[in-house]
């Protein structure tokens, strides 16, 4: 596994590119911030022909999921599904975010955590492979990084597998060393 760390405010900013006032808040049973507004699915007469309109996702940060949703997608991107981690997940970690597709299912997940200080950690980034090399990982990790820096981290770091290295490049996240420390029990 390889690590990356970010460190924000400048940092956040200058690869997000969204200013403050570009962030809408949307209401929710829980706090919710969008990344985009969402296309309609529809179909565009072209030529003669109908085309399908692509979907402009949009990520939720304390998306509203039902316990069975991220262990669905665990199993679909080929991880563990640890059922016992949820709800237990959505009540320790400071945040999460989704993005869900035009008929509502849940196709990305991410969270961060950590003491809520200066650091925190990002988790869990996946996307179902339906929907991979469209954009959507991106704008998830983004997303995550523009809620940890209002939430107050300078420092979030993540591992992951080095096959995913320039994905987490073109996040902004710089290589870092560092280790791993895994229980035997």
């Amino acid at each position: 596994m390889t690590g990356f760390i970010i460190k924000s405010p400048p940092l956040i900013n200058k690869i997000t590119g969204a200013p403050n006032s570009f962030l809408q808040y949307h209401s929710f049973a829980c706090y919710s911030r969008s990344l985009s507004q969402p296309a309609s699915n529809m179909f565009l007469q072209v030529a003669g022909r109908k085309e399908k309109k692509v979907m402009d996702h949009k990520v939720i940060i304390n998306l509203p999921i039902l316990n069975k949703e991220v262990p669905d997608l665990r199993e679909i991107v080929g991880w563990g599904r640890r059922d016992k981690d949820y709800p237990a997940l959505f009540e320790r970690c400071n945040f999460w975010a989704g993005v869900r597709d035009e008929n509502n299912k849940l196709i990305a997940f991410g969270y961060v955590c950590g003491m809520g200080l200066e650091k925190g950690y990002m988790e869990d980034i996946m996307v179902h492979p339906e929907h991979q090399k469209k954009g959507i990982g991106v704008k998830l990790v983004k997303e995550l990084l523009r809620e940890a820096e209002s939430f107050g981290l300078g420092i979030v770091t993540v591992s992951y597998e080095e096959r995913n290295t320039n994905f987490y490049k073109s996040c902004g996240f710089v290589p870092g060393s560092g280790g791993v420390w895994k229980s035997n029990k």
